[in-house]
């Protein structure tokens, strides 16, 4: 049980802090402009957000029901495959652009309020539906696999409602926290996850038959015991292990390996090679844009005649410097 909460906590917990600190910074700059008075423009925005994460999480989870086996295993593998796309590009994505997150908000905001009621709709809608499709898609695959799945919904839900209140603690200035080691943790952790979520998705489509492997005609037989191969004798489309005798499906430490690092008792050997491919191409390059972010930046050199500011640049005290300077996940709070 603790197994299926952790892990989609973990996960509603970072996805819904990074949409907290991106509101925190809007409202935030509205303030400062002295315009709270769009912002009841902005909430209709990202009440939008919220309803089309949740509405397309209950088409996925209520319209499988009226769809064959097979149907529900490509549409599961199809959107699981989607995620891992939609999560790895997020977390190199924030590497990248997450010092700029910022000024990239209040420009959109400036540009909004040049533009009518419903541009600032607009900007609130896209500033949070992009995590929560993203959201939505990276549960609805885990939980999928969970066999507990009301306590998976529940860790996801609880993790999300933490994430708020961090994010109005944080945007009053009542709390500091290091966001920087708290992103870079949980990037690490949802690559892992990510691998685990592919491997599932080939699960799925070797289940629907849209890849080969030990569910369709073609699954190689081993002639002692006339069942699906495992080991070497059943590369590439058989078994590559077979744990279940040592390890139940159904207990808590095959939900706990599952929900933290994708692995489950019975695996096919496409599930294998895609997991271990992922985690060999993508965690060399998450941990260089960590570095990457971490090392200082080169000192501007004055030119010919000109004196450098020896004065530091301040910073101010409101919510916005206090949710930007946390935005960046590689970046120190």
């Amino acid at each position: 049980m603790l197994a299926s909460f952790f892990a989609p906590f973990v996960i509603g917990l970072r996805e819904g802090l990074e949409a907290a600190l991106v509101v925190g910074i809007l409202v935030a700059y509205l303030t400062k402009l002295g315009r709270r008075d769009a912002l009841p423009r902005l909430w209709v925005g990202v009440g939008l957000a919220i309803v089309l994460a949740v509405v397309i999480g209950a088409i996925f989870t209520f319209g499988a029901y009226a769809l064959t086996f097979e149907a529900q295993e490509l549409i599961g593998g199809g959107l699981s495959l989607l995620a891992v796309a939609m999560v790895t590009w997020m977390i190199f994505w924030m590497q990248k652009a997450g010092r700029t997150l910022k000024s990239g908000l209040e420009g959109g905001i400036d540009r909004a309020l040049r533009g009518g009621v419903w541009a600032l709709v607009v900007v609130g809608f896209v500033s949070v539906a992009r995590e929560g499709v993203e959201t939505t898609l990276l549960l609805w695959s885990m939980v999928q696999g969970f066999g507990d799945k009301p306590v998976a919904l529940v860790g996801a839900l609880v993790g999300l409602a933490v994430a708020v209140l961090l994010g109005w603690l944080i945007a009053r200035g009542m709390l500091r926290l290091n966001l920087g080691r708290f992103f870079t943790w949980t990037g690490g952790f949802l690559v892992v996850v990510a691998a685990g979520v592919l491997a599932y998705a080939i699960h799925d489509l070797q289940e629907g038959g849209a890849l080969p492997g030990p569910f369709g005609a073609g699954a190689p037989i081993d002639p002692t015991t006339g069942a699906v191969a495992i080991g070497w004798v059943g590369f590439p489309f058989g078994w590559a292990f077979d744990l279940s005798a040592v390890i139940a499906p159904s207990g808590g430490l095959a939900a706990l390996l599952q929900a933290t690092i994708g692995f489950m008792p019975q695996m096919t050997w496409l599930q294998v090679i895609a997991w271990v491919v992922y985690v060999a191409v993508v965690v060399p390059l998450f941990v260089r844009g960590v570095r990457g972010n971490r090392r200082p930046a080169a000192a501007p050199v004055p030119s010919a005649g000109t004196t450098a500011d020896p004065t530091p640049a301040t910073s101010t005290s409101s919510a916005a410097s206090a949710a930007a300077s946390t935005a960046h996940p590689n970046g120190a709070s």
